[in-house]
């Protein structure tokens, strides 16, 4: 291995040392020595926490502070995700203890472990290797020890947990290490009760995400500064978050303002800010502190500037405008504004300020005020709802505080009354507007003047996921300019984001010309009326066109198109569906259509059904049309039912509702048959931008003809900005493997890659990146026409070059470039592992996703879904039994065959290599020799399957082996070991073997420790033990002139090694 991960994790610890001032400390140091630190089962270093508990509260009793000692020790809930938001309250908010102050008096007060405002007070440490031993409390009991990479420490307290993985391994990648951090999750919860966030990496690409994040929420931080974003394609990620995220201050920051549990009904997730999240609400504190303090000078431009854009902190002190932020919808801008109000209401200077939240919409309102209200803890107060202008006055008539959310129609006054009246001249007030749009404010000047008039002092900020039109000036007179932007590109990249796709269905009716001349003429009657306002001519006119989409032979047409289309869609990539319509009796006319031809999605129960219509309406409304209007619990009912992946609840039909504000990750098709534009039609199509599990790509199918309006949107958004097989014999290889070695050494030119071998560790990684860098720039040219960008044809010359050298090993000349073919493999993983990162971003992906089962996709250079592909059943039984064999053996498609027989194979050698090393080698040499000769043309696709077969028959008969000597296990892959020796079984025979095997398994068992594969005196214990063993059983000697035992005791330690997860189960 050219490069290791130890030498990724040393790099690691010496960037958290050089770059951010962290003490580094070795796990088994902390165990052993004259003060150890700790015992195994103990995962806080108690003597540091005490130590800091006495340095920030002086003035707290001694018995207090040791009581607050216990409270952080203490285990109070059964479940992991509740300890771990019961000690963050601790952490963040300080642990309350009640003691007496004489004369029968108590007082309350808080004991703080952490210095937030001080990062140098506080004592920061890297640990690596640190081991971790924990007893489960289900059968079986036995104890459970795990060790992860790096354990970040402050005061004491494990607050972060690094997993990483090898950069040159390409097996070895950011799912790896996520798998490992849930399975450490379940095995030493003890160690996750404290931790604040986890980071997995592999050196280029670097994730963070909290206990409870899948891996698709596990995000990138991108930044150091908040200004220059890492571009992943040409530099490595981890060193960024190391600076960026990991440093005293920030990292502080985060714990503190960024980090929140969302408590609901069915679950509890805890969610941190994403790297754009961080640096846009602090830009946002600053620039609110700018704008609600005493009129004085001036700041200095900033971010925006890079788009172009005018920038907030060039406003004034003082002018109460506090700027628009624009993240892209999707990117969490409801999260911001929560993480925003979190830490504005701890700022001194604000003294405990008010928040209005505002909307144009009451669902809009709703969803936005349950976000904030499960999020409690980090806005340490109690969201309310104003019911009515009344209310809205009442709850704005305080002293201080308070986060009061109200849609903009409250705020108009009284019919009879000309202007609002003054609610507070309070500075300490703050409106926040969702979707800070003129548009989306209708007659935003009468809202800037009665929002003044009410609040006169009071700064305003916006937060849009769409641009500000550059023709709408009164946006920016009432919030000033833009403060941070974050646009879809970067989201997408970020993963933040997945990406919308297009496809367009249109629907058309076809009109005589007679037909059309009698609509037209009527409509024309109609709207020429003199006595008609212009909004009932305007009405008139989209009658028409609402009649013409609404027609009985187009409805039927789209909904047997919808219906045809959904179930190909799901049933290549599972989600859900919108439709959107035109008009309220669209949708009922639609979804009867739809019923009828599919009876039995439908149900009248809000809990049942495939598929609902969410709309408003009155009881004067159509009878056929009640059904479908519900009231805002029963909307509700139906929006959770949409978001839950599992619900029956597939397709949904709306007019306006859900269109803004409504997040369904598992949302992936949205129908619209309906005229939109502008950032409304954004809006609606960001529905399905939300990430979710494995899904490539939103998807936007229009059957009214939407394309022009959305290229308009577009332009008002970028305005605000072959491999084949060698069939050779190995001199012919060894000439072969030296023109390919030639070839792929002459792309480096000038470039000195023989110098990676000469440098540290720390160093390696930014070489090979520099290398690949490199490399890229270099495409091939034929009449004068790129045809491969330089990566392509390094890949595919290095993997001519690797199968060269596979057939020439061991010739003297393959040996002597095997350094070099090893450097080349790493600058290869480098490039295959970003390939890899930014697969769903291709349209050929998506596609390929959707017809994957329909058209029985397999691509040339591996096999998709190779059951499936195959027609066979995926087996719930042995793949080693004889009936499944059988069927692979009657295959017609004996590519695939193999292909499937190989992954299958190669998957059981490597399980059973894990447990059991002779097997797993022997086995897997067999495996690797049968697929070399068919790939050098020795024998054909249906004699190699016959040999593959035989291969599982000949591993199916190892297992049944261990059956008949009555071994388990672990006793037969010591076995195993010992039979290795070709004397063994000749010489003392399968019992004698068998017992040796038996007396091993009990011995070296009972002698191990945790970590004995690091303490020299534990395996000299054990050389001499086991070499007692063999020679007591007469075992034949390595060498019988000796009669030494080094190899066959090495061969039984590190099978003791392989079997160390194994025993501690």
């Amino acid at each position: 291995m050219i490069l290791y991960e130890s030498e990724i994790e040393q790099c690691t610890l010496e960037l958290l040392r050089d770059e951010s001032g962290y003490n580094l400390a070795y796990g088994p140091d902390l165990l052993e020595g004259l003060a150890p630190e700790r015992v195994y089962n103990e995962v806080v270093l108690k003597g540091r926490l005490k130590a800091a508990i006495d340095k920030f509260n002086p003035d707290i009793p001694i018995s207090a502070r040791e009581e607050a000692l216990k409270k952080v020790l203490r285990t109070e809930s059964l479940t992991l995700i509740d300890n771990n938001q019961a000690f963050h309250r601790y952490l963040t908010e300080g642990v309350d203890v009640k003691f007496g102050v004489g004369e029968g008096k108590s007082r309350t007060d808080k004991v703080w472990l952490i210095d937030f405002d001080h990062p140098e007070n506080n004592d920061f440490l890297a640990v690596n290797q640190y081991t971790v031993v924990e007893s489960k409390s289900v059968p079986p009991y036995a104890p459970t020890n795990k060790r992860p990479d790096i354990v970040l420490f402050i005061n004491g307290l494990p607050l972060v947990v690094i997993e990483l993985k090898n950069a040159a391994d390409e097996k070895a990648d950011l799912q790896a290490a996520y798998r490992q951090l849930q399975t450490y999750h379940q095995q030493i919860p003890s160690l996750f009760k404290y931790t604040a966030f986890e980071v997995i990496s592999d050196a280029w690409f670097a994730k963070i995400g909290t206990l409870t994040s899948d891996y698709s929420r596990f995000m990138e931080w991108k930044s150091v500064d908040g200004v220059r974003v890492v571009d992943s394609r040409h530099e490595a990620e981890l060193e960024p978050l190391v600076r960026g995220l990991l440093n005293k201050r920030t990292l502080l920051d985060v714990i503190r303002h960024f980090i929140v549990f969302e408590n609901t009904r069915e679950k509890t997730l805890k969610k941190i800010a994403a790297y754009h999240q961080y640096f846009a609400v602090n830009k946002a504190i600053r620039s609110t502190l700018r704008a609600s303090a005493e009129r004085t000078s001036h700041f200095v431009a900033e971010h925006p500037a890079v788009y172009g854009l005018p920038n907030a902190e060039d406003q004034p002190k003082g002018d109460r405008r506090a700027g628009v932020i624009w993240h892209t919808q999707g990117s969490g801008k409801s999260l911001s504004m929560v993480f925003y109000v979190g830490k504005l209401v701890l700022a001194q200077e604000m003294n405990n300020p008010t928040f209005v939240v505002l909307t144009d919409r009451n669902d809009l309102d709703q969803q936005l005020f349950e976000t904030f209200s499960n999020c409690q803890q980090l806005l340490r107060q109690t969201p309310v709802q104003a019911n009515s202008r009344e209310d809205l006055r009442r709850l704005l008539s305080v002293a201080s505080g308070g986060i009061v959310f109200t849609t903009i129609q409250k705020f108009f006054p009284e019919e009879n009354d000309r202007a609002y009246p003054a609610l507070t001249d309070r500075r300490n007030v703050v409106v926040i507007a969702d979707e800070a749009h003129r548009s989306q404010y209708d007659f935003i000047d009468g809202f800037a003047r009665h929002m003044r008039d009410a609040l006169p002092n009071a700064s305003f900020i916006g937060f849009t996921g769409t641009p500000i039109e550059l023709t709408d000036r009164n946006t920016q007179a009432v919030f000033g300019n833009y403060v941070d932007v974050y646009d879809i590109q970067q989201a997408v990249e970020d993963g933040a984001t997945v990406p919308i796709y297009y496809e367009s269905r249109l629907a058309k009716i076809a009109l005589s010309e007679e037909d059309q001349k009698t609509l037209d003429e009527r409509v024309e009657e109609i709207t020429e009326d003199e006595e008609l306002t212009d909004r009932q001519k305007r009405f008139a006119r989209w009658t028409g066109k609402e009649a013409v989409v609404g027609s009985e032979d187009r409805l039927r047409q789209v909904a047997a198109d919808i219906i045809h289309h959904f179930e190909q869609r799901t049933s290549a990539a599972e989600g859900k569906g919108m439709i959107v319509c035109m008009s309220r009796r669209i949708c009922v006319a639609l979804h009867d259509e739809i019923i009828r031809l599919r009876p039995e999605w439908y149900s009248p129960d809000d809990d049942k059904g495939a598929i609902k219509i969410v709309m408003t309406g009155s009881s004067s409304d159509p009878l056929d049309w009640q059904e479908h209007i519900r009231n805002k619990e029963r909307r509700k009912l139906i929006g959770n039912r949409l978001k839950d992946p599992n619900n029956d609840l597939k397709l949904l039909i709306v007019r306006d509702m859900f269109l803004t504000g409504f997040d369904a990750p598992c949302l992936h098709t949205m129908y619209i048959d309906k005229p939109m534009n502008g950032h409304t039609l954004m809006q609606a199509i960001a529905r399905v931008n939300r990430v979710f599990g494995d899904k490539e790509g939103g998807l936007i199918v229009d059957y009214i003809g939407i394309a022009q309006d959305l290229k308009q949107a577009m332009l008002v958004y970028a305005a605000s900005q072959g491999k084949g097989q060698i069939a050779i014999d190995q001199g012919e290889a060894v000439a072969r493997m030296l023109e390919y070695y030639e070839i792929v050494v002459n792309m480096f030119g000038h470039f000195d890659y023989k110098r990676y071998f000469t440098l540290e560790p720390k160093d390696k990684l930014n070489f090979i990146l520099d290398a690949a860098n490199y490399l890229m720039d270099l495409p091939e040219v034929k009449e004068g026409k790129t045809v491969r960008n330089g990566k392509e044809r390094f890949k595919d010359h290095v993997v001519k070059l690797q199968k060269a050298f596979g057939l020439a090993v061991p010739h003297p000349k393959a040996i002597e470039i095997r350094d070099d073919l090893a450097f080349f493999q790493a600058i290869k993983a480098r490039f295959s592992k970003f390939d890899d990162s930014v697969r769903t971003h291709t349209n050929a992906e998506i596609e390929t996703a959707i017809r994957q089962i329909i058209n029985d996709a397999i691509v040339s250079s591996e096999v998709i879904d190779v059951f499936d592909a195959a027609g066979i059943k995926r087996p719930d039984i042995s793949i080693l039994s004889d009936e499944f064999l059988a069927e692979i053996d009657g295959m017609e498609r004996k590519n695939l065959a193999l292909e499937l027989l190989k992954r299958l194979l190669n998957d059981e050698i490597k399980t059973r290599g894990q447990m059991n090393i002779v097997q797993g080698r022997k086995f897997s040499e067999m495996l690797a020799e049968a697929i070399r000769r068919y790939q050098n043309g020795l024998i054909d696709s249906v004699k190699v399957i016959e040999e593959l077969i035989q291969l599982a028959k000949d591993l199916r008969a190892a297992d049944e082996r261990g059956e008949e000597l009555n071994l388990q296990k672990d006793e037969y892959a010591f076995y195993s070991t010992l039979a290795d020796n070709p004397n063994a079984e000749s010489v003392l025979g399968v019992q004698i073997l068998r017992q040796i095997a038996m007396e091993l398994t009990q011995s070296v068992r009972k002698n191990t420790s945790i970590d004995w594969q690091y303490k020299q005196s534990v395996q000299a214990k054990l050389r001499v033990l086991v070499k007692r063993i063999l020679r007591k059983y007469k075992y034949p000697p390595d060498d019988p002139s000796t009669g030494e035992y080094t190899v066959s005791v090495n061969k039984v330690l590190d099978q003791a090694g392989q079997l160390a997860d194994y025993w501690s189960r």
